[in-house]
């Protein structure tokens, strides 16, 4: 009796097996999102950032991005089951930041498919050792459990799956928010899950080519979408004026660093004027703001 009763106090102190399932919306029939937080990396990181979620279908269902860790990737599963006990057949990451993949590990007991970027599976391992590294700093023993787990389909191009009567459209683009990021759309209703080629609310944070961005959200004004679900941010139906938004940060921030070249400003000084007319338009916007300039600084300066 005794060993029982340890074992039961055992299993109600486990964080993971009795996580309380996430909230959710449905924003559509049958599609399900979890917004995260707007906390920086460097503070305050609890690992619920970015929106992640799940599809149902007649034969299954599809999860969105996974989220920031192990404890998280659990609380999404628990709220599946919420809504329904058919199988997870995907588990699909839009791009490769910490934020959005480290919840894969809590899926694995659903032996899912996992399908990302063509360049996704090259991407975890480039970054695995510092992504598992500063999880552990980020989010102490929150962090257990949260492991790399790489894609086992890949899309290099398109990809359609089939959830039972619902067809998901999985659309790979060349480098621009990263070079990893992948859309999803969702024929019957028409919602399109962007991953981070567009953010609401929070300042865009750029960790691949500003150009290709640019040329990525032209392509995404061409989907039909009905609505779209963003990386970051409150789901949109005026999907045009979303990318409006963003398109106007990332050219300003453009213009402004070459400006500042142009006139002999050194990297700092320009830290504290590009896109600095942004400011009042987004969250996080100090810290954000100066990391991309950190990383397109030194590209324009060889323009």
């Amino acid at each position: 009796m005794r060993k029982i009763l340890i074992v039961l106090l055992a299993l109600l102190a486990s964080p993971v097996l009795f996580a309380a399932p996430l909230s959710m919306t449905e924003v559509a029939p049958g599609v399900y999102v979890h917004h995260g937080a707007h906390e920086d990396l460097d503070e305050g990181y609890h690992g619920d950032i970015c929106n992640i979620g799940f599809i149902v279908g007649a034969k299954g269902v599809a999860i969105i991005d996974s989220g920031g860790s192990f404890a998280v990737g659990q609380q999404l599963r628990n709220a599946v089951r919420k809504v329904t006990k058919l199988p997870i057949l995907y588990v699909i990451n839009t791009h490769v930041h910490p934020d959005h993949i480290f919840g894969n590990a809590a899926f694995l007991q659903d032996k899912p498919e996992f399908v990302g970027h063509a360049n996704l599976a090259g991407a975890m391992d480039a970054r695995g050792e510092i992504y598992l590294r500063n999880i552990t700093t980020w989010l102490g023993d929150a962090a257990k459990g949260s492991e790399i787990v790489k894609p086992t389909q890949s899309v290099a191009d398109t990809l359609e799956i089939d959830l039972g009567n619902r067809v998901l459209l999985l659309t790979a683009f060349p480098v621009a928010h990263t070079n990893t990021d992948i859309t999803v759309l969702d024929r019957a209703s028409a919602t399109l899950w962007t991953g981070d080629l567009l953010f609401v609310e929070r300042t865009p944070s750029l960790d691949g080519d500003i150009n290709g961005w640019l040329a990525a959200i032209e392509k995404l004004r061409g989907v039909p979408a009905l609505r779209a679900i963003p990386g970051h941010g409150a789901v949109v139906s005026d999907v045009s004026l979303a990318l409006n938004d963003e398109q106007r940060y990332l050219e300003t921030l453009l213009a402004d660093i070459r400006a500042a070249i142009k006139e002999g400003k050194s990297m700092e000084q320009t830290m504290d004027s590009a896109a600095a007319s942004e400011r009042d338009h987004w969250a996080l916007f100090n810290a954000v703001n100066r990391r991309n300039i950190n990383l397109l600084y030194p590209k324009l300066e060889w323009e």
